[in-house]
């Protein structure tokens, strides 16, 4: 089974090589709602970055807003003033299609054009449907038809491995 802990240090591990290989310098570290904001506190306390953590809520830039509305628990992104020409470390706990970070990426744009984006998550599932990939990974796993993963938090961090009922 998959260790919350064991998943965190690998992926400071691969973040830690990825900021020296890419140079970043000051990066900017966006978590996006709301288990990757959770991931996001952990590596932003870890790695001591020293901009304040941004929070990114995707809710209106969700290629599926149209058909699901608007989700009752909406809160405001919050990010830096300045995204332009920054570095930016984007954390979300499962990376699964894609679409989660091609919403969230949509959303940073609008707030400029950073120098470059390095996609961290905390587990990386098959099912990609959008050509994009993280550039860190804490674990990658293939899942059965029928389940699926989600982060349960904040306090404490749990992963769990569920099962959809086919009769639903």
């Amino acid at each position: 089974m998959l260790e919350i802990h064991d998943l965190l240090n690998k992926l400071e591990v691969e973040l830690k090589r990825t900021i020296i290989e890419r140079q970043l310098l000051n990066p900017v570290m966006i978590g996006i709602r709301t288990g990757g904001v959770w991931v996001a506190e952990q590596m932003y306390q870890r790695l001591n970055i020293n901009e304040p953590l941004g929070l990114l809520d995707i809710s209106f830039y969700r290629d599926d807003f149209s058909q699901i509305g608007v989700n009752p628990n909406v809160k405001p992104s919050q990010l830096p003033p300045q995204i332009e020409g920054r570095d930016i470390i984007l954390i979300d706990d499962v990376f699964y299609t894609g679409r989660t970070i091609r919403a969230a990426l949509n959303e940073i744009f609008d707030y400029g054009r950073p120098n470059q984006v390095i996609l961290a998550v905390l587990i990386a599932r098959d099912g990609r449907q959008i050509p994009l990939c993280p550039d860190c990974v804490g674990a990658t796993i293939t899942l059965n038809a029928g389940q699926r993963i989600k982060l349960i938090g904040p306090e404490p961090l749990v992963i769990q491995l569920q099962t959809l009922d086919s009769a639903a």
